[in-house]
């Protein structure tokens, strides 16, 4: 697989978030504080909630279902700490967000 087109950086403000599917894969993309482009899975590793229906203020995603905490900028969870986002390879061309989902797996919690 290569890296896949999902959006432009018109697409996506500093401090928004969008969802896509990738491959078969939910990805959440992030403009965090800073205008950095990073991609996580986009679904909560608690419990299969999509994470675009959450809160994310340009520095920490919050899921909907249970309020658990991601430091956006790393994946770290914050509440709980033992948790965490995968992250995607970003690429940016041009304007263009491209996403590459090979080898990756989400991960999901013990809790």
């Amino acid at each position: 697989m290569a890296f896949e087109k999902v959006c432009t950086l018109d697409d996506l403000w500093e401090g928004e978030m969008a969802s896509f599917e990738v491959n078969g894969h939910e990805v959440l993309v992030l403009s965090i504080e800073g205008g950095d482009i990073i991609a996580y899975q986009g679904i909560c590793p608690h419990q299969d909630i999509l994470l675009i229906e959450g809160q994310f203020d340009g520095k920490a995603l919050i899921c909907r279902a249970h309020q658990w905490v991601f430091d956006a900028k790393t994946g770290r969870g914050i509440n709980p700490d033992d948790s965490r986002l995968v992250p995607y390879p970003v690429r940016i061309e041009g304007e263009d967000v491209f996403i590459d989902t090979e080898g990756i797996t989400p991960e999901f919690s013990h809790i």
